[in-house]
């Protein structure tokens, strides 16, 4: 089959073409697993901290790709859930142990043997990949191929983020960053939260007017105080300074919500400007996101079909994985991009 394949780490700047289409040999389900023709595969930020070195695989060389649709086309032993030909969705989670007690209560996000896709098992930046079929979720009948895959993570971590704010109707929420998950998330509260005023601040002036034109009440530049206190904010930027300016902007008992799996260096002093009476006291509070669980993923599938939530993409060969990581990372950004194998 034909990959992507990451071969060695390093930034961008130095290496604007970190993944080689290479021919390598077809994976084979083994038991318990799937195998499946991938039709689709979303581009993720969390793509640029594997690449980049601040969320390295466990072993080179790799395929990355968490977002992934695509059809059962093998079963291997023991296999029951889903038939040949059947339409699937792979998420950011690969495995949990499904015994400690993180498992055991429901937050199966925090497992210590968690297993990404894509990081620590070979992920969708292929025309093939197999995944554990406990761990793969049925596609709605409302969504094409290349619309689904950012709902298995930019969606679905979009979900998670939204319900740690605590956010009821009616309360205003802010959102720093307008890319793939950003947007989702407007979507979603207008949908869940009608009544709720949604306030944007974003670096690029095209962002900002992508989160106009889907709804947002308001879109400013990341250091621009909001016209109003916000009871909560979701960060979905990759640096600090967005940080330290939303719990600027949150009311007394707001909530900052930070949906990052890693943040780049290049602003760490960004942090010594926060000032504990000003930006944290009056019991303001951050908190992280951690990966997903399962049911974060199946629920929001189920929202997502319901609404119907469609996210805006851009698609992409295979063989352009390094144009669309690039237009990423200098946040070239309307929606979500996707990769279409073949």
């Amino acid at each position: 089959m034909k990959a992507m394949v990451l071969e060695a780490l390093g930034p961008l700047a130095s290496n604007p073409f970190p993944l080689r289409l290479l021919e390598v040999p077809d994976p084979v389900p083994g038991p318990g697993e799937i195998l499946i023709r991938v039709t689709a595969s979303g581009v993720c930020h969390t793509e640029l901290d594997e690449i980049e070195g601040r969320l390295p695989p466990p072993s080179l060389p790799t395929i990355l790709g968490h977002q992934v649709v695509g059809r059962v086309v093998e079963r291997g032993p023991g296999c029951r859930r889903f038939q040949e030909g059947e339409r699937v969705g792979v998420a950011w989670i690969f495995h949990a142990c499904g015994e400690c007690a993180p498992c055991r209560r429901g937050d199966e996000n925090l497992c210590a043997g968690f297993r990404a896709t894509g990081k620590d098992a070979p992920g969708g930046y292929a025309e093939l990949m197999t995944v554990p079929e406990d761990f793969a979720y049925p596609i709605p009948e409302p969504f094409s191929d290349a619309e689904a895959a950012p709902l298995l993570c930019a969606g679905a971590i979009g979900y998670r983020s939204l319900r740690l704010t605590g956010l009821t109707d009616g309360e205003p929420l802010g959102l720093t960053g307008f890319g793939a998950s950003g947007h989702l998330v407007l979507k979603m509260v207008r949908h869940r939260f009608p009544a709720s005023e949604v306030y944007v601040f974003a670096r690029s002036p095209e962002e900002r007017a992508f989160a106009l034109e889907l709804g947002a009440v308001w879109a400013g530049d990341t250091g621009q105080p909001a016209p109003v206190p916000l009871a909560a904010v979701i960060d979905t930027t990759p640096v600090w300074t967005p940080v330290v300016e939303a719990l600027r902007n949150l009311r007394p008992g707001g909530r900052l919500v930070i949906n990052a799996i890693r943040k780049e260096d290049t602003d760490k002093e960004a942090l010594l400007r926060l000032d504990y009476p000003r930006d944290l006291w009056m019991e303001r509070e951050i908190k992280s996101v951690a990966n997903v669980a399962r049911q974060d993923v199946a629920e929001f599938l189920e929202l997502a079909a319901r609404v119907p939530l469609r996210p805006e993409i851009q698609e992409y060969g295979l063989e352009e994985a390094n144009r669309a990581l690039q237009e990423l990372k200098n946040r070239r950004i309307r929606g979500a991009k996707v990769l279409r194998p073949g």
